[in-house]
C-alpha cells in the first residue's frame, strides 16, 4: 500500500477537491481504490502512484487552485511521456491573460502554441477534439483585444454541415452564421460574461463574417480567426489568409480527420499545410491524441476511431 501526506489541508483540498469529488476521477484513472484518512490518500498502486499524486501536490501549489479532471488527466499522460516533458508547469511559464483571467498551458504542446502564438503573425493549429487549440487561440485573441494591441477580432469558419442538412435558418447573417461559431463562443463564455462579450460584439470589436464574404477585403488591426479550417477549399483558404494587413495576426484552426467536403475536393488547410511551412512568421502547431485534455473517454474514443 502507497501512501502520500499532504502538508496542509489547503493543499489536500486543491488536489482531491471539494468533498474529495476528484478521488473518483483519480480511481478511474489508476485503475484501483483510493482511501484517504485524515491527511493522507493511499492505494495498493505501485510507486507509480505516489509520484503521480506529488505531481499534482506540485502542479496544485502553482496554479493555488483546484485542478479540475482535464488537468489532472493531461498531468497522468505526461508522466508516461519522455522525461523530458514531465516537468510541471509553473507561473513562470507562457500564460495569457484575459480580463481578470489567466489561462496556463496544460501540456507542452500547448505552451509551444502559446509562444508562437506571441510570435509570428500566421499561426496553424491542428489536431484532434479536445486538444485546447480553438480556446487558446480566443484567449489568445481577447488578449490581445482587451489590451489595446489588437481592435477587433474577427470570427469566421466555412458553412459545412457535418453530415445533416440543417434547412432554412431564420434570421439575419450573424444569427444564421450563430449556431457555426457556437465553439468558439463557448471558449468566450468561460473568459468573459455574457454581458461583456454582448458589449464587445455592439461596438464592433467582435466581428462575426461568413468567409464566403470576407473576398475583397483587407482586414487591419485584428485578430482573424478561422475555425474548421479543414473544410475550406484551396480556394478559400488562399482568399483567406490574402485579406491580411500587415497589423493582423490570423490563427487557423482544424482537424484534418473530420473533414466534411465532398469527396472529389481538397481540403484547403491540408494543401496549405503542404506547401506554407517554409515562410517566416508563419507557424504550424500540431496536436496529437497524445496532448488531449477535455477528458479521458475523449480520448479513448479517438484511439478506437484511429485504430478502427
Amino acid at each position: 500500500m502507497q501512501s502520500v501526506y499532504f502538508d496542509d489541508s489547503q493543499t489536500m483540498s486543491w488536489v482531491l477537491g471539494i468533498n474529495d469529488r476528484n478521488v473518483s476521477y483519480l480511481e478511474i484513472l489508476l485503475g484501483s481504490e483510493i482511501f484517504v484518512r485524515g491527511n493522507s490518500i493511499s492505494s495498493d498502486k505501485p510507486s507509480f502512484f505516489s509520484d503521480f499524486i506529488d505531481r499534482l501536490i506540485k502542479v496544485a501549489k502553482q496554479r493555488e487552485c483546484e485542478l479540475s479532471e482535464s488537468e489532472i488527466f493531461m498531468e497522468y499522460q505526461l508522466l508516461n511521456c519522455d522525461d523530458s516533458l514531465i516537468k510541471p508547469f509553473s507561473k513562470k511559464d507562457n500564460c495569457i491573460n484575459v480580463s481578470s483571467k489567466s489561462v496556463y498551458p496544460k501540456s507542452p504542446k500547448q505552451a509551444e502554441f502559446i509562444n508562437l502564438l506571441n510570435l509570428n503573425q500566421i499561426c496553424f493549429a491542428v489536431g484532434p477534439a479536445g486538444t485546447g487549440k480553438t480556446f487558446l487561440a480566443i484567449a489568445h485573441a481577447l488578449s490581445q483585444l482587451l489590451t489595446g494591441k489588437k481592435q477587433k477580432i474577427v470570427l469566421t469558419r466555412p458553412v459545412v454541415e457535418a453530415g445533416e442538412s440543417l434547412g432554412f435558418l431564420p434570421g439575419d447573417l450573424s444569427q444564421k452564421l450563430n449556431p457555426y461559431l457556437k465553439p468558439l463562443y463557448d471558449s468566450m463564455e468561460y473568459l468573459l460574461t455574457p454581458a461583456q462579450i454582448k458589449k464587445l460584439e455592439e461596438n464592433g470589436s467582435i466581428e462575426i463574417s461568413p468567409l464566403a464574404y470576407m473576398r475583397g477585403r483587407s482586414i487591419n488591426k485584428a485578430v482573424i480567426i478561422l475555425d474548421e479550417a479543414q473544410n475550406t477549399t484551396k480556394n478559400q483558404m488562399k482568399m483567406f489568409l490574402t485579406r491580411l494587413g500587415e497589423s493582423s495576426q490570423a490563427i487557423i484552426t482544424g482537424d484534418i480527420t473530420q473533414i466534411d467536403l465532398p469527396k472529389k475536393s481538397e481540403s484547403g488547410l491540408v494543401h496549405a499545410l503542404s506547401i506554407l511551412h517554409d515562410i517566416e512568421s508563419l507557424s504550424i502547431t500540431e496536436f496529437s491524441k497524445n496532448d488531449i485534455i477535455r477528458s479521458r473517454i475523449v480520448k479513448e474514443i479517438i484511439s478506437c476511431y484511429d485504430n478502427e
